[in-house]
């Protein structure tokens, strides 16, 4: 099951906490991927290679890790000085420019999600802030539309 789906699955159960350790923990680092296949990557039935993997020296990969402030970059040979695909770099920089602007989106969401929640909770009488017997203090009414 994709983080996602698990996501969705935790909000409709009332596993708010859960679903939000979740999206944090899935939130920290990002990895975008460039990479050129070639005809035996392409076909599913060769050998060489698994399809969704790039060969030595055909990707460029950078992983951003916002906790730690890591940012890890590798480029394949192909990608440098005379090589077949120098013109993808400015390509990579762009996705990966434009990964940055999505964790940022992304983080302020959360930072919302759980100021709305902080609040709501807040305003719960106190039997209710803290359940004992693992039910969620707040379950999904009928009108949420988590789909």
């Amino acid at each position: 099951m994709s983080a996602s789906e698990d996501f969705k699955e935790k909000l409709k159960a009332g596993k708010i906490v859960d679903a939000l350790t979740l999206a944090l923990g899935e939130a920290i680092e990002l990895e975008i991927t460039t990479w050129v296949s070639s005809e035996s990557t392409a076909d599913p039935q060769a050998s060489d290679s698994p399809s969704d993997q790039a060969l030595p020296g055909h990707r460029m990969r950078t992983r951003i890790n916002i906790v730690d402030g890591d940012i890890d970059n590798e480029v394949g040979a192909q990608f440098i000085g005379n090589g077949s695909y120098t013109e993808l770099r400015q390509f990579h920089l762009e996705q990966v420019q434009q990964g940055r602007q999505i964790l940022q989106q992304n983080l302020a969401t959360l930072q919302q999600i759980f100021m709305v929640m902080t609040s709501t909770l807040s305003h719960l009488p106190p039997g209710l802030q803290q359940r004992t017997d693992g039910n969620p203090a707040l379950p999904p009414s009928n009108q949420d539309n988590l789909s």
